[in-house]
């Protein structure tokens, strides 16, 4: 009688990876996020820093950048296009000369009521239930805790 081994497992093997799994499903949801965000006239990133000054408005460059993840660099060019739209002005901090302050305009606020319907589209198009796309939710954000300290 012969006894089979269990196949090893191989560590390299592409399906095995943490940092693949995360990058194409984040390429994948961000493509669902294209059509719907189109008729705001917001690309994912300028989402994401309304999403930020929608929470708070005005907020400096750097408060921006830290709750985004996203380095001067990036943020820079996200700030330019969104004022160049009319939604953000961008001038040095009162409290602060070498902060540049960020703030929503009388447009940039109005475009919220719109975007809310943006997550309820999201889920309708992942086609999840809400509770589990919330416990990925939290566990992502355990996963970006652990990675970031």
């Amino acid at each position: 009688m012969l006894i089979s081994m269990p196949a090893r497992v191989d560590p390299l093997a592409l399906d095995r990876q943490v940092c693949f799994a995360l990058a194409a499903a984040s390429r994948s949801v961000i493509a669902l996020y294209r059509p719907v965000l189109s008729p705001l006239g917001l690309t994912h990133p300028q989402y994401l820093v309304m999403l930020a000054l929608w929470e708070r408005s005005p907020r400096t460059v750097t408060d921006i950048g830290a709750a985004l993840f996203l380095e001067p660099a990036t943020l820079s060019p996200l700030l330019k296009r969104l004022e160049s739209a009319g939604l953000v002005t961008r001038k040095r901090s009162a409290l602060d000369e070498r902060a540049l302050a960020v703030e929503l305009t009388a447009d940039g606020a109005a475009l919220r009521t719109q975007a809310e319907k943006v997550p309820g589209q999201i889920v309708e198009r992942l086609g999840l239930p809400l509770a589990e796309l919330e416990r990925i939710r939290v566990e992502l954000t355990k996963l970006l805790e652990a990675a970031t300290v």
